[in-house]
């Protein structure tokens, strides 16, 4: 009796807490068809009383939105395939290779996740300056090619990967790329999923570093413009909300068609490596 009390007062409080998480996205996707003087309105309801599509269909006469969805779609897109890429090459070497200073190098790699990002921004927006890569996509790309998280998760996954498979390989004639990219690889896809989904989420949501080095706006990512849009057309939340609401698409894409490697991803990196 006991447990089954204590089974409903959990799932009580996920419920309201999975309520409060979902409320204002709700609102907001709500508020995305409705006119503007109903959102400023000091009466509010949570469901449009005026059903209306026009902040669809007007909010790229504001702002270039549909060229600021397409940068943070490749830049992000990109990120995540190096990402995903450097992580799990990285990821084998660090768990299936003996070498000398092999715990000392997985040691420096844990450090750079134990480094406040606000710590490390100054000097790299120095090095950016002085490699000339000012209001360009090197400035996005190449600074986020690894990742200490993304290392870290994919060795963890690989080791638990039987050592058997790969001498097997071996004596067969099998180089390391070919084990690398034929054996390794499909056998990460859990893990790999995992790291996709955490790195398209933090790159398509990143908004600091974009906004110090683009300054260009046919070249910046939707978090900027969408700020930029807040900025200049602050009576338009209709459009605002609008904008706002596709900008959410491509992150539930993600999540729901890898919801379960995602899991599995994260269960199986949990292992002692």
């Amino acid at each position: 009796m006991r447990r089954k009390v204590s089974v409903i007062a959990l799932n009580t409080i996920l419920l309201l807490l999975g309520v409060v998480t979902v409320y204002p996205f709700v609102w907001m996707l709500s508020s995305s068809f409705k006119q503007n003087s109903e959102i400023m309105a000091l009466e509010q309801h949570l469901l449009p009383q005026t059903f209306v599509l026009d902040n669809y269909v007007n909010m790229n006469a504001h702002f270039n939105f549909m060229r600021f969805f397409a940068n943070s779609l490749l830049i992000t897109l990109v990120v995540t395939v190096i990402v995903v890429y450097t992580s799990t090459l990285c990821g084998f070497v660090l768990s299936k290779y003996e070498f000398k200073g092999r715990k000392l190098l997985f040691g420096f790699v844990l450090s750079t996740m134990m480094i406040p990002w606000c710590v490390t921004i100054i000097p790299k927006y120095s090095m950016i300056q002085s490699f000339g890569w000012m209001d360009s996509y090197k400035a996005l790309i190449i600074p986020a090619m690894f990742s200490g998280f993304g290392i870290f998760m994919m060795k963890q996954h690989i080791s638990a990967l039987p050592d058997e498979i790969l001498e097997a390989a071996r004596m067969d004639g099998a180089n390391e790329f070919y084990i690398f990219h034929r054996i390794v690889l499909p056998m990460s896809k859990n893990g790999i999923s995992s790291i996709a989904i955490f790195q398209f989420l933090w790159t398509w949501e990143d908004f600091l570093w974009p906004y110090l080095v683009i300054n260009s706006e046919e070249k910046q990512l939707l978090a900027v413009g969408l700020k930029m849009f807040n900025g200049q057309y602050s009576t338009d939340y209709g459009a605002l909300f609008a904008a706002t609401a596709i900008s959410i698409i491509p992150v539930l894409l993600i999540y729901l068609f890898f919801q379960k490697q995602f899991i599995a991803g994260i269960a199986s990196s949990a292992v002692k490596g």
